[in-house]
């Protein structure tokens, strides 16, 4: 039983397209300060990302709340400006690096090299409480959380547009804005540790965790389930949809790509990732190796395979490897989800 409830959690990720949201980020010259507000000329100029969807994408009801982001960089700083609709703000976690998911939160997910490893994932609250930590490699993958990590010098405002854990009252949204240096985010880049360049492609996304939640004796509690006397799960919900409730499957996260263009709202909004079919197609091999070895506790060669792939299998490793004809690129991914492109002049 627990193999075929495996085999039918894991075959919708093969059959899931791979249609990533994408995302171009401005650079701006201009001063940001950080007070939760996109007073700025740079951020009101700012385009918005579509609003947040379920994190199973649209296998589940659009949320109903709204949840939408912009970004911006300079050569100091990536920037984030969120804006969260909630009738209801209320917060419990006021000490850094508490597990902030436990509250209503805002996280980013970041993985500058799209690698799936050496990413970095960050929390708020609607109090401004964080938790930043990076992940060697997924915990589908025996990745473990990184706690010790800090982003030095993050710089992060909550704007409460109401109150907070006053239930007498409606409100109306809380925004929370955060610059990123450079410095901790290039830490978790395997090659070149330098600030993003015109058209550099970073692999990112945003989740917003939303609990049920009810008032007794004055007070926000999250509802109980009345068979199991358990809290309701959470909402999940994201910018670009994971196909499952998984945020650390970095290979579904949206795509951002870093523009030198002064802002304006003309400013291209599309752009195109270069070999999607054989990213897709690579992926795919690599959940196919998982279900092989859920029944067999092998990795196989056995697998239907393009002309230009080849599958290099171990008793408990596996290598695919992938070449894009009348090119020098080359595509890996390993039995760790480790997933990377390398310019080869020959192989």
């Amino acid at each position: 039983m627990k193999l075929i409830l495996t085999l039918l959690f894991l075959l919708p990720l093969i059959l899931l397209a791979q249609n990533p949201k994408k995302y171009i980020i401005t650079k701006t010259n201009e001063s940001i300060i950080i007070d939760g507000s996109d007073n700025e000329k740079a951020w009101q100029n700012a385009v918005f990302t579509d609003c947040f969807v379920d994190i199973e994408g649209n296998k589940k009801p659009n949320p109903y709340l709204s949840t939408r982001l912009k970004m911006l960089w300079n050569d100091s700083c990536l920037f984030f400006f969120a804006e969260l609709e909630e009738p209801h703000i209320w917060a419990n976690l006021t000490e850094r690096e508490s597990v902030i998911f436990y509250d209503n939160d805002f996280e980013i997910f970041i993985d500058p090299d799209g690698d799936t490893h050496n990413y970095i994932e960050f929390e708020i609250n609607a109090f401004g409480t964080e938790w930043d930590l990076v992940l060697p490699k997924p915990y589908r993958n025996n990745g473990p959380p990184l706690t010790a990590f800090n982003i030095t010098g993050i710089n992060s405002a909550v704007k409460i547009f109401g109150s907070i854990n006053n239930p007498d009252d409606k409100d109306e949204k809380w925004t929370v804005e955060i610059a990123m240096p450079w410095n901790s985010l290039l830490e978790t880049k395997q090659k070149s540790r330098r600030i993003p360049v015109d058209g550099e492609i970073w692999r990112i996304n945003f989740s917003r965790v939303q609990w049920e939640t009810e008032v007794i004796n004055g007070k926000y509690l999250k509802k109980k389930d009345p068979k199991t006397g358990r809290n309701l799960p959470e909402n999940n919900w994201v910018w670009s949809p994971q196909g499952r409730i998984d945020m650390h499957m970095p290979e579904k996260w949206g795509y951002v790509m870093f523009s030198d263009s002064i802002i304006n709202k003309e400013t291209r909004r599309d752009f195109e990732i270069q070999d999607t079919a054989v990213i897709n197609e690579i992926w795919e091999l690599y959940y196919k190796q998982k279900l092989y070895y859920m029944k067999n506790q092998a990795y196989t060669k056995e697998l239907e395979i393009s002309e230009n792939t080849e599958i290099i299998v171990g008793k408990q490793q596996f290598e695919i490897i992938i070449k894009i004809p009348g090119t020098n690129r080359y595509y890996y991914l390993n039995q760790d989800g480790w997933f990377r492109k390398e310019i080869l002049e020959k192989r």
